[in-house]
């Protein structure tokens, strides 16, 4: 192990920026961390000094794995590879493009395998894939998040087959990390083509991008040959992936490290049982308790815009979220939200539906209808808090899923039943609170949970009441009349069963003190989770499909219904 790590020195007292043609001063550019201050172009790094930039200061030591680079097809372009790989040793100073470090981020244990562009093009050889195989070995026997900074033209075709391998080496690597639960971060640098980004680069749990960062299989030069026209501005690009859902966030430079630290603090362990809040025990059981409602105003107090949204909640009853996008297969969709946070301090997974407050960003939103890419990232997160034995805390606020064209040719009903099925067996403890309108399937892909809760005025119904006279009355005027019978305000769901317990509202509506409401969900979270988190994973699989196992079925123990007018 080797100690302190330097960072390289600029080549001159002024650098051409290659984003803006910008001259900038060469230390200020270092200070800031080789980003122009101009344009915001984020140039290449050192692996030694990303390292440095990464890391928490003073806590970084270099790994010496083995790892060894041969000449299998003694390669000869206009130069043997033996020599490039001399003069690649003593441009760099490194023996491989690859740098393996162990340290601390934000105070917490990771291993990172940080990729070098200047070695080769960070190109991937036998050397380089064992040392990223190794990274992952060494994280594995310690049980430690493993960071991978990726910077790399693709495979190393000096060493030809041998170089493919790579990729399903470090692959294989990753799916022990998976089996294990250790947290994988990815970070793509510009340019991540090729071989790793067609492995390793985009396998792991998260991935972050820096702004701009290029990542694609092949890379634009080929492209554009091989259509015969020059591609769109941005393509490949992280803002362009990140819309698509491959990526999970974009983070500048200089907020990686805390990126990365709240990333790291969300994936750990909690170690020990918190506390319940003082505020608990506010959850209602007894339907008497709850006064009656008119069900047409029940709707209509849930569709409220002003009412608080999931992330509403999130920013004022949880800390350290970190939003993740997309289904990783080419769709992200705004009207689901998720990603890491923590309740009292506890790490948990939340994951909602966001319809928005005003008319542009509750139709930016699709008014939380959410798209089959919607319901697949929902699965992803799902599959991610398994994994890392995180609790599932879902908010539930749609009409229903989105319906049109599109919608269907992309696997609607595919999608939702995935996500169904999906909570049915995940071994973790899942609590669902619905914060306004609980519409269809599109509402129950996010409540098969160990304990469904309400808000006091929200509702919750096999379709909407506009939907339902419309097929029974031929006229969607007959809605109240709907409303009465579908029984889908919160008590008359508590006296049928369909939800658990009821979150009592402020005065006026949970719009009328956000704050208080907050506190509320919070408080009825944490003791619900208190109690869950002492059952072991088989009985909480159990449970649940006990409980809806039991719906509708001869004899069952769940509170009776209400008679059907």
């Amino acid at each position: 192990m080797a100690g302190e790590l330097g960072t390289r020195a600029p080549a001159s007292e002024w650098i051409l920026c290659p984003g803006c043609r910008a001259m900038t001063y060469g230390r200020k550019y270092i200070r800031n961390l080789r980003v122009c201050a101009s344009c915001g172009h984020h140039g290449r790094v050192a692996a030694s000094e990303r390292i440095d930039q990464l890391f928490d200061p003073g806590t970084a030591e270099l790994l010496d794995l083995p790892a060894t680079t041969r000449d299998v097809l003694s390669f000869v372009d206009s130069t043997p590879y033996p020599q490039r790989l001399d003069q690649a040793r003593a441009r760099t100073g490194l023996r491989e493009g690859v740098l393996v470090a162990a340290g601390r981020i934000g105070g917490r244990r990771v291993l990172a395998a940080v990729m070098d562009f200047a070695f080769l093009g960070g190109s991937l050889g036998a050397a380089a894939g064992e040392l990223i195989t190794r990274a992952a070995e060494e994280a594995l026997r310690d049980r430690i998040p493993l960071l991978i900074v990726s910077a790399s033209g693709g495979a190393r075709m000096q060493e030809g087959p041998i170089s493919l391998m790579q990729m399903a080496k470090t692959s294989q690597a990753l799916t022990a990390l998976d089996e294990a639960g250790v947290l994988t971060i990815s970070l793509i640098t510009d340019p991540t083509f090729g071989g790793v980004a067609a492995s390793f680069a985009t396998q792991c749990d998260v991935i972050v991008a820096e702004p701009g960062a290029r990542l694609g299989f092949a890379g634009p030069r080929v492209i554009e040959q091989t259509l015969g026209h020059r591609l769109p501005p941005g393509f490949q690009t992280a803002e362009f992936l990140l819309e698509r859902g491959f990526i999970d966030l974009i983070t500048p430079r200089q907020a990686l490290r805390d990126t990365l630290r709240r990333l790291l603090a969300a994936a750990q362990p909690c170690d020990g049982l918190r506390e319940v809040p003082p505020e608990a025990g506010v959850l209602v059981r007894d339907p008497a308790l709850l006064g009656e409602q008119e069900p047409r105003q029940a709707v209509q107090q849930a569709r409220a815009l002003d009412r608080p949204t999931t992330l509403d909640l999130l920013a004022q009853a949880f800390s350290e979220f970190v939003e993740l996008h997309g289904d990783r297969v080419g769709g992200q969709c705004p009207a689901i939200v998720g990603g890491f946070a923590q309740l009292a301090d506890r790490p948990v997974m939340v994951i909602g539906h966001q319809r928005g407050h005003t008319a542009v960003e509750v139709a930016a939103r699709r008014y939380g209808m959410p798209s089959p890419a919607g319901y697949r990232k929902a699965a992803r997160l799902m599959r991610l808090a398994a994994k890392l034995g995180l609790p599932v805390i879902t908010f539930v606020d749609t009409p229903g899923a989105h319906p049109g064209l599109e919608a269907e040719e992309q696997g609607q009903a595919v999608a939702i039943s995935h996500c169904i099925r999906q909570l049915t067996d995940l071994p973790v403890p899942v609590l669902t609170v619905i914060l306004g309108e609980g519409g269809s399937g599109g509402a129950l892909a996010l409540a098969v949970a160990d304990e469904v809760l309400i808000s006091e005025r929200g509702v919750y119904s096999v379709i909407s009441p506009e939907g339902c006279a419309s097929i029974l009355w031929g006229d969607s005027t007959h809605a109240p009349r709907a409303a009465e019978a579908l029984r889908l305000d919160a008590r008359s769901l508590l006296r049928m069963g369909i939800v658990d317990g009821v979150v009592p509202e402020p005065r006026g509506g949970s719009q009328a003190d956000p704050a208080q409401a907050a506190a509320r969900v919070a408080a009825a979270l944490c003791e619900r989770l208190h109690e869950f988190a002492l059952r072991k994973p088989a009985d909480l699989v159990a449970a649940r499909r006990a409980r809806f196992r039991a719906f509708g079925a001869t004899g069952s123990r769940r509170p009776e219904a209400v008679a059907t007018r």
